[in-house]
Order: structure tokens, then sequence, then C-alpha cells
């Protein structure tokens, strides 16, 4: 089956706010095998947007609509597709009672307005809206579908999930399952010439790659047909991936790198602190995301300054005027410095250069350093990296998540 998104908000057209929800959609579609061919975005003008609906159920089989189904006059989705349709709107009770509810639960009086949210177009499959006022439907006619969402993603996204997922999955004879390959320290265009033969003879399973920032996703898809026993075809294919990729592989489970690490420290009980400079803080902040962190995370130090470094570190002052605060140097000596002072198993630094401004020929924007101490002694690892600010500072935090990584794991040999 084919569908489109069709988002409906003057505001979208403004630039006031951004269309996450097509973003969302199309990878949910795309998750159970409805093929997204068209996106598009039509302002509150009835006229305009039944002209968008013409064009879309002409070449689609469905149309997945955000947006307009609010109280205000300028919402008219549901009446224009009513219309296309040749559907009535009629008053939907089960809809009014739960709005009325919801203005009950938050404490606010109901205005008269929304009771034009309960009206939906006869004979369609409704959406209930557990998060807001606006439910929504699906609408069949002539092996056509409209579908009409909210549009605050917050009460879309459960809806979507809830409803419309199952529904197009009843339609299809087959299911489709996907697993994920997350992949870090090897560029898109390597990672694709040792296993090109796979893709290139690819059939059920499909590989698909995406690269993202400074790292790279294959989606292993397979088609079973419902309700009968099939061979495990994903299995193998991912085996064979891994096999070739070695130790570049860091999650099978789709995980991203920082919540790997997280677990890793937790389950090894190894404990960790920071000295971050350049990051300032951004590598600690996303590791504090994994739950129960805090009982290996002890400490972080951003020490942005020379001063810093020398106060809270022991970053020596002769180090930094002979090699520079962006130095192998200086990352060694922040990093013993980190683990010295926190009593930690491990302590982890960062410095460098992440721009716009700072560069030098010596020392350009993108030139970082981190390193590793443990009781053995410190490692180090240079990397030059390219992009703006915001690029290089996540890319050097997944730089230091792999070094975690692979120390954990017992690797750490080959960050020397």
């Amino acid at each position: 089956m084919n569908a489109e998104i069709l988002a409906v908000g003057t505001e979208l057209l403004m630039g006031q706010i951004a269309n996450t929800n097509a973003q969302y959609i199309s990878k949910r579609m795309n998750d159970i095998g409805i093929n997204i061919y068209f996106h598009s975005v039509v302002g509150d003008n009835p006229a305009r947007l039944k002209d968008s609906l013409d064009i879309a159920l002409k070449r689609s089989d469905a149309v997945i609509m955000t947006g307009g189904l609010g109280p205000t006059q300028d919402d008219l989705t549901k009446e224009t597709v009513a219309q296309i349709m040749g559907r009535k709107l009629v008053l939907h009770e089960e809809s009014l009672e739960k709005i009325k509810g919801f203005f009950q639960r938050i404490n606010r009086p109901m205005a008269q307005n929304n009771v034009k949210q309960a009206y939906l177009p006869e004979d369609s499959i409704i959406i209930p809206n557990n998060n807001g006022t606006a439910p929504g439907c699906i609408i069949e006619n002539g092996g056509k579908v409209i579908i009409m969402l909210p549009g605050p993603p917050s009460e879309m996204r459960p809806m979507l999930e809830d409803t419309v997922i199952p529904y197009f999955e009843s339609k299809s004879p087959y299911k489709l399952v996907s697993k994920y390959i997350r992949i870090f320290g090897i560029g898109e265009s390597s990672m694709e010439e040792k296993i090109i033969d796979l893709i290139e003879k690819q059939t059920n399973p499909t590989i698909a790659p995406y690269a993202k920032e400074g790292e790279v996703t294959l989606r292993v898809t397979a088609r079973y047909e419902k309700d009968k026993e099939n061979d495990d075809l994903i299995t193998p294919v991912i085996e064979e991936i891994k096999s070739r990729l070695g130790d570049t592989v860091y999650s099978l489970e789709n995980k991203n790198l920082e919540e790997v690490v997280g677990e890793l420290l937790i389950n090894k009980n190894v404990s960790i602190s920071f000295a971050e400079s350049c990051t300032g803080g951004l590598v600690s902040s996303k590791l504090t995301n994994i739950a129960g962190i805090s009982q290996v995370f002890n400490r972080s130090v951003v020490s942005y300054s020379n001063q810093a470094k020398m106060e809270n570190l022991g970053v020596k002052k002769e180090t930094l005027e002979k090699f520079g605060a962006v130095s192998k140097e200086t990352a060694v000596e922040m990093a013993a410095g980190i683990r010295n002072a926190a009593d930690t198993d491990i302590g982890v630094s960062i410095t460098g250069i992440a721009g716009p401004g700072g560069g030098t020929d010596e020392k350009p924007v993108g030139l970082v350093y981190i390193a590793l101490a443990d009781k053995s002694g410190v490692r180090h690892k240079e990397l030059r990296l390219w992009g703006n600010r915001e690029r290089i500072r996540n890319v050097t935090c997944l730089h230091v998540f792999d070094m975690i990584r692979r120390w954990v794991l017992g690797n750490g040999e080959e960050l020397n």
C-alpha cells in the first residue's frame, strides 16, 4: 500500500514550528511496510486543502493527515474531508463525553466550541485521544483511505501507535520484522564495502543503511506471512554482518552508544569520573540520562580555563605552557587528575577546539584529545573532526563513549 502525509497548518508553512510529525509517521510506516512517497503541507484554507487532497487521493492509496482538528473556526480539516469523501458530520457522543471528562480533569470549564471536535464523519473508525480533546478518525471510501490525526505530537503519536498502526497491519497478509545494527568507528562507505555483496543480493530480508552524525545504523527487515511458522531469516544475516564489521558493532538492540556504555558500567560496576573542557559537560549530561548511572558515576569537572585545569585537576603549569591546553599531554594529566580526585576506577578527559574560532594551522578547529586513566596508566586518542561547533562536540562524545566501551570490554590496548 502506498500512502502519503499531508500536514495542515499555516504555522508550519511560516516556519513557526517544525513538522516533526511527518518524520515520525514516515519512520513508523516504513517499519510496517507502508510506502510513503510524498510529504505535503497546506495552510488552514479549505480551498487549498481540497486541492491538496484531490491530488493526494489520485496518486496514493491512503492519506495520513495531521492538524486542523481544533475547536476554532479555522480548523476545517474534518469539514473538507467529509465533503470530499461524501460523508456527513455527526455527533459522536462517546467522544463528546471524553472531551467533557478532559476538561473536568484539568478543572477548567469547557467552551461551547469544543463540542465541534466531537463531530466526526459518519461511518468512520474513531481514533480515541487520551491526551487531548481532538479525536481522530479513519474513513474508507472506494478503495481510498483518509486518516485524520491531531497536530500536537504528544497526542498524535499514541493515536498512531494504538489505532493507525494496527489498522494498517490488519490490511496486510504479511508482517514485517526489523532489527537494527548500530555501528561506530567506521565510515558509511567503508562499512558498505565490507558488506556490499550482501546488499547487492538482498531479497528477503533487506538491508538498509542509515548514516547519522558520526555513526551508521543498518536496518535488517524480513517479511513473513501472517499466522504461519517461519524460519528465522534475520539472525543469520545479522551474524554475518557482525562477523565482518567486528567490534565496530556496538548494539544489536537499537540502543544508542551512551545507553550501551551506561549499562556496561553499571553491570560491570566500573566507577567513572570526567574532566571536560571543550564539551562543556555534554558527555556527562548524556550519561546521566541513563537510569541507575548514579551507582557508578561519581563526578564531572568542567575545566574550561587553564586555572581550573590546574586547581581542580592538578594539571601542571609547565605542561600548559609548553604544550598548551589542547594537547595529549594536558589530556593525560586531566584524566589522571580527575581519577585521583574522585578515586574512581577510570577517569576520562576531553580537551579540544570546537570552533568556530580559536584554531591555528598547527592546531585547527576540530582537533580534540581524549584520554582514559585507570590503575595501570593513561591512554589517549587524537581526533581530527570537521563540521560546526555542535557537530564536533557531539561526535567527540561518541568517541569518548566508544573509548570507554572498548576499555570495559577489554579492548583498551587498541587505544594507545
